[in-house]
């Protein structure tokens, strides 16, 4: 293990505990949605309330941002395209940055009247992009999880949801993750992912000290998942068995995600929105992103199949 984290469980302990390190001299609002793209080497992540999308440079000590893009209204998600531009869910649509910088914004696709938006996204291991809505006042249950088809529009996959949360597939594709994290419940269904069809979803988790929010999957098949509220990442065995947390200075854990060439440090966003000034105070480094070394790897993280010139509301 490198400096970056170590295993705090003793001789004989099963449960093994790592400490995460900052990673970012920034600190965001709501920092959300880490991605590695492993063509470009880049790591891409949202500021949910600051409505920016930040590509950055892994360092051996660190993230670098080296670009930004900002949006209007808030950014639930970002994932890298197929042309190597970036797919990007806006506060009620869709919309596509082009490898230039290039902004082109997707029409409403969430009902009219609906006080809602859109949150975490991810790609299935075929490409498709799935992204889930949340309730603005944290209560109504008639959210939901939604697929973007080729034509533009959006299928409803899932429903009764209140904040749809973190995505994620088993390392053979034929089992989906999702997260709804107000009733603190972690989902899994049988996923085909030659035509993306959902079976029926039973629980997984029910998380009571703190909200389940994104997480990630390792080549084991265990769930990486942050805990709003819990300072911390949790590994969950597919069984739901939890065999490893990762200790964050930071309250509120956000997102997780392995990043580097070997998908083989963790990074974990984190956020100040939510916080107390005393709760500040007392955690400083709260909003900034920080690594892990783990002795696993993730699964591979899939691009957005579509291009941004060719956009589904342009075609």
């Amino acid at each position: 293990m490198c400096g970056l984290c170590r295993t705090l469980g003793g001789v004989g302990s099963r449960k093994k505990t790592y400490r995460a390190q900052v990673a970012s001299r920034e600190a965001y609002i709501l920092g959300e949605g880490p991605v590695w793209d492993g063509p470009t080497g880049r790591v891409v992540w949202v500021d949910i309330q600051a409505g920016l999308v930040l590509e950055g440079a892994l360092r051996s000590d660190g993230v670098e941002p080296v670009r930004g893009h900002s949006l209007p209204g808030t950014v639930g998600a970002a994932v890298p395209a197929s042309d190597g531009g970036l797919l990007v869910a806006a506060r009620d649509g869709l919309a596509t940055i082009s490898p230039d910088g290039r902004l082109d914004l997707g029409p409403r696709l969430l009902p009219g009247g609906a006080d809602s938006r859109f949150n975490d996204g991810a790609c299935d291991p075929a490409g498709r992009f799935l992204v889930g809505s949340l309730s603005l006042d944290g209560r109504r249950s008639d959210e939901r999880l939604y697929r973007l088809e080729s034509d533009g529009s959006v299928r409803v996959l899932a429903d009764r949801v209140t904040l749809s949360n973190g995505l994620g597939w088993s390392p053979d594709g034929r089992t989906m993750y999702h997260v709804d994290s107000v009733p603190g419940t972690v989902w899994s269904a049988a996923y085909d992912p030659v035509t993306g069809e959902v079976g029926e979803r039973r629980t997984l988790l029910s998380i009571a000290d703190g909200l389940p929010d994104g997480l990630c999957v390792d080549v084991e098949g265990n769930l990486w998942i942050a805990i709003w509220g819990g300072g911390e990442v949790r590994r969950y065995t597919p069984r739901g068995e939890l065999i490893a947390t990762v200790a964050v200075p930071a309250p509120h854990t956000t997102s997780v995600a392995f990043v580097g060439e070997g998908r083989d440090r963790l990074l974990i966003t984190t956020a100040r929105d939510g916080l107390s000034e005393a709760d500040l105070d007392a955690h400083p480094e709260s909003g900034r992103l920080f690594l892990a070394d783990v002795p696993t790897m993730g699964v591979p993280t899939p691009r957005w199949a579509g291009d941004t010139a060719t956009p589904p509301w342009r075609a």
